[in-house]
């Protein structure tokens, strides 16, 4: 009888992780959502309508011989997954994917894909409709999301503001200066050390015009506003038998496996691992996973270990024709991602043929 495995949350790891498994285990991918959403692609979405319903996979082309259920996992032990709705999967591996949210529409707030291109195509509208806007957060979100807005529509004001001093620290000097004068040249106006007295007053993604105060007294007038900030990882369900750190991530080996347990793995942005949180990592985390699972299930030890960058890395366009890059060199050192690598590896089509791939499309 083959081994059975259950892989809880179907986003980049936990879908990768389930197709590698899936030819020679017994494979159940739980997740609440109706479909894998390729959310590092949203924010094209949000400007571009009639392209949005290419960021959402049906889970039902993913897997050839395993099974999708959608649940919520409420509770993980040794022996398997409990769900929300009373069900229990047993399984001789556990991997735990259930990854983070964020505002939208960097993410989706629902767990139906016709809702969520809904939502993407009503806040398009309200978008289109507005001339001033405002970005609270200058994050790699913020930023995406601010060239994007100016590819899309040059003539409008796009200001993105943050109480930090600076933008990406850590970063290299000349990406940080690549990028402010990519900035410069789309239009984007940054307000960085600038807090807000409080938040605006009306809905994030809706058209209204309204005017918010910095602690320094300037005041900004905008149209409509997103938010760009208040990532959270989906480690709730996990009691004290799955053991996390002070942030809620899940405590891992170089394994990737979690302390004190053989056979429950855990990947992508709830690790411990000291790494820029990105869906390449993810990714790269379910192959070492699926590797040890496929090891230890033919009687052999696991042996495949994930070594975290040691470097910060982003790959981030802005818009179809512009963008950064930092990627770790052969030595370990940070090197910039020439534009035109940026825009091949995703400005141009937000790494659509990856996922068409793995979707069997």
């Amino acid at each position: 009888m083959r081994k059975k495995v259950a892989v809880v949350g179907g986003g980049y790891g936990g879908a990768k992780v389930a197709k590698a498994l899936d030819a020679e285990l017994d494979v159940v991918l739980i997740d609440p959502k109706d479909a894998f959403v390729h959310s590092a692609a949203a924010l094209r979405a949000l400007v571009r309508p009639d392209w949005a319903e290419n960021i959402f996979f049906p889970f039902g082309t993913l897997l050839k011989n395993g099974t999708v259920v959608r649940d919520r996992a409420v509770a993980v032990d040794p022996g398997g997954v409990t769900l929300g709705s009373g069900e229990r999967v047993e399984a001789d591996y556990v991997v735990l994917a259930s990854g983070s949210s964020y505002a939208f529409p960097a993410k989706m707030h629902t767990d139906d894909a016709d809702e969520a291109l809904a939502a993407l195509h009503d806040a398009h509208k309200e978008l289109a409709d507005s001339d001033r806007v405002l970005i609270l957060g200058a994050g790699p979100v913020g930023l995406e999301l601010a060239g994007e807005i100016k590819a899309e529509w040059p003539d409008k004001r796009v200001t993105l503001v943050d109480p930090a001093p600076d933008l990406l620290p850590g970063f290299l000097p000349d990406l940080l200066a690549d990028l402010r004068r990519q900035l410069d040249e789309l239009g984007v106006e940054l307000r960085l050390g600038t807090e807000l007295t409080a938040a605006p007053p009306t809905a994030p993604g809706v058209a209204q015009e309204f005017t918010v105060t910095g602690r320094d007294g300037t005041t900004l007038t905008a149209d409509i506003w997103f938010r760009a900030y208040g990532s959270r990882i989906h480690t709730e369900y996990l009691d004290g038998a799955v053991p996390r750190n002070e942030l809620g991530q899940v405590r891992v080996t170089d394994r990737l496996a979690v302390e004190g347990h053989e056979n429950i793995y855990a990947i992508g942005d709830i690790t411990d691992v000291p790494e820029t949180k990105m869906a390449a990592m993810a990714m790269q985390h379910a192959e070492v996973v699926a590797a040890n699972i496929l090891a230890h299930a033919k009687g052999d030890e696991p042996a495949t270990v994930h070594s975290p960058i040691p470097v910060k890395v982003i790959l981030l366009p802005l818009g179809p024709a512009a963008g950064v890059g930092q990627f770790p060199s052969e030595t370990g050192a940070a090197f910039q991602v020439p534009l035109e690598l940026v825009v091949q590896m995703k400005g141009s089509t937000m790494m659509l043929a990856h996922f068409q791939e793995l979707f069997g499309l």
